[in-house]
């Protein structure tokens, strides 16, 4: 089973542990490579990491995609995995939630490695084009290295990755 909007969501709630969360902002960037690391021996990419809460509970919202879609038992297994990192390294020293799933339909994609499942569907992006930024609705129909290829009316667009400033898959039913 697919990954379908927030149906995934593996949430895990711990009990404290010592000490306190260590510098909340500071140390943010350290978990998240830790978090990254964890992520890619499973072969997924970390889209992001949400840290929200206070004291009396941490909510940490770990977003996890790959090439294939991120099914409920991924999101189990990576949620097991980070939480015996947190544990083991004491990276949180409050109560805290972890909740692991995929970025969703919703979340702009931010990796090359996540266009691929998306092909022969609608997307709303915007891109650099020499000088000038530009907006496309147009289906995906192709990826060659990081050089995508869309089409709307007829006409060919290819659009190099690292020209795009946000691309959003459009949800039709």
């Amino acid at each position: 089973m697919l990954f379908q909007a927030n149906l995934s969501t593996f949430a895990l709630s711990i009990s404290p542990l010592e000490g306190d969360f260590y510098l909340w902002n500071m140390e943010k960037q350290q978990i998240f490579n830790r978090f990254e690391e964890i992520v890619r021996t499973q072969g997924f990419v970390l889209i992001d990491l949400v840290t929200r809460g206070d004291n009396h509970l941490r909510i940490i919202e770990v977003y996890i995609d790959n090439e294939k879609g991120i099914t409920t038992v991924d999101c189990a297994n990576a949620s097991r995995m980070l939480n015996e990192i947190i544990e083991s390294e004491k990276l949180i020293g409050s109560h805290y939630r972890l909740d692991v799933s995929s970025p969703g339909v919703e979340r702009p994609l931010k990796f090359l490695v996540q266009y691929g499942k998306h092909i022969n569907r609608k997307f709303e992006i915007e891109f650099k084009d020499a000088e000038e930024i530009k907006k496309l609705i147009a289906k995906l129909i192709r990826i060659e290295g990081e050089d995508l290829f869309f089409t709307e009316k007829n006409l060919e667009y290819k659009i190099n990755f690292n020209n795009i400033i946000k691309a959003k898959v459009l949800i039709s039913f």
